[in-house]
């Protein structure tokens, strides 16, 4: 067992310590205190590690990235219009020759690294062809994979979605690995391949999935009224299905109807939300993932960040993929939702980088805060010497910590 000091200590859903310490025991917390009242029987003797002019916290969750797109890095202009930049992509990926290429999987290990350097413990991976799982399973970031769904007009949405789940079920098998189902967005799923995906996760109790949603203006226009963009897109690639009416209402509302929507479901983006939207998202105890560099980057536009607090919506923080970002930092996107949203609670936003984003995932038994029984995947930031007892930690660290300052403990 062994006993790590810092200037602080930051729990998660509990004040910061000054000048605390945490015991772990075989990759596991046993307590955490203050230095003033260290009488933990369990950690009386235990190896003391000093880390000095720093801040221990949970390591991070990035609830939303796509690793299996690492390698489009730099390749991919920012979006005057979202529907342009998404064009520009399919261009990219179509080029490749096949989900397996040595540039595609180097992309991935490259992903991997950056967000474990970075400080993230876990991830809510979104692929099309798992081709990310095996790595993700022989490195230290965890996660959960899911398994994303795209047709707007298949022939037999049952089949489609048994595919898809039998490839989750597969890995799921292979331990550890965590797998589950998602829909990519409103636009490119059917109403009935949305219906089967609730169906499937509601009958396993451990499953979360996931949903592009209220993403672009396009997709507003597309749902309210079947014209635009997003229209023309579906036509350009020959899935358009002449028999799909526009539901009339928001994408929010739409899902809804459609049983998507429940405390399962990550809803990433809601850059396009009304208040009723908001309203509804948290009645139905949604998590909303939020990727604001992303967002700028695609043309999507500026996500109502203190709109989703102020709505009691669960929040979570996701950087998307190394095709909309210019890193897998979550500090870097904390820092631009304080940006954003700067009446929000510093320890909010650390909240949601951590336990809610944990939660959504079903990893919040291992991960988010610094508790006994929770694994030990802590990060240390270092502090400038400047910091004291009378110093706002958690606003420090929503106002951009490089990868330079972050350290795995123990290392």
């Amino acid at each position: 067992m062994i006993r790590c000091h810092a200037a602080w200590v930051l729990p998660i859903g509990q004040p910061p310590i000054c000048d605390g310490w945490v015991a772990i025991d075989q990759e596991q917390i046993v307590a955490c205190g203050p230095a003033t009242g260290r009488g933990d029987p369990q950690a009386d003797h235990a190896a003391e590690v000093d880390l000095g002019q720093s801040v221990v916290l949970p390591g991070l969750v990035n609830a939303h990235t796509h690793l299996e797109l690492s390698h489009l890095r730099g390749r991919i202009p920012p979006g005057a219009t979202f529907v342009s930049w998404i064009r520009a992509v399919m261009a990219e990926r179509s080029a490749a020759k096949g989900p397996e290429t040595a540039e595609i999987l180097a992309g991935v290990e490259t992903g991997i690294a950056e967000a474990l350097g970075c400080g993230t413990a876990a991830v809510g991976d979104i692929s099309n062809t798992l081709v990310t799982a095996a790595p993700l399973r022989r490195s230290r970031l965890d996660g959960m994979v899911f398994n994303e769904i795209i047709g707007f007009n298949p022939s037999d949405a049952a089949i489609v979605v048994d595919r898809a789940r039998h490839a989750v079920r597969a890995l799921n098998d292979q331990r550890p690995a965590r797998a589950s189902l998602a829909a990519h967005a409103p636009y490119s799923v059917s109403p009935a391949v949305m219906r089967a995906i609730a169906g499937a996760v509601s009958a396993d109790a451990l499953a979360s999935c996931s949903v592009h949603l209220s993403e672009s203006e396009e997709e507003v226009e597309f749902i309210r009224s079947g014209t635009g963009p997003w229209r023309q897109l579906l036509e350009d690639l020959g899935v358009w299905n002449p028999a799909w009416m526009a539901p009339a209402v928001s994408p929010v509302a739409y899902l809804d109807q459609l049983g998507f929507l429940t405390s399962r479901a990550l809803a990433v983006h809601g850059v396009h939300v009304s208040d009723e939207d908001l309203a509804r998202l948290a009645a139905r105890g949604v998590t909303l993932v939020t990727c604001p560099r992303s967002n700028e980057y695609t043309g999507a536009g500026t996500p109502p960040i203190a709109r989703f607090y102020a709505a009691g919506v669960r929040v979570g923080v996701g950087t998307d993929s190394l095709a909309s970002t210019p890193d897998l930092n979550v500090f870097a996107e904390l820092a631009a939702m304080r940006r954003l949203a700067p009446s929000v609670p510093a320890a909010a936003l650390l909240d949601s980088a951590t336990r809610q984003g944990a939660r959504a995932l079903g990893l919040d038994a291992d991960y988010g805060s610094i508790a006994p029984g929770r694994s030990a995947r802590l990060i240390s930031v270092a502090l400038p010497s400047r910091m004291n007892a009378s110093s706002d930690v958690e606003e420090y660290l929503v106002s951009g910590i490089e990868a330079e300052q972050i350290a795995w403990v123990p290392a």
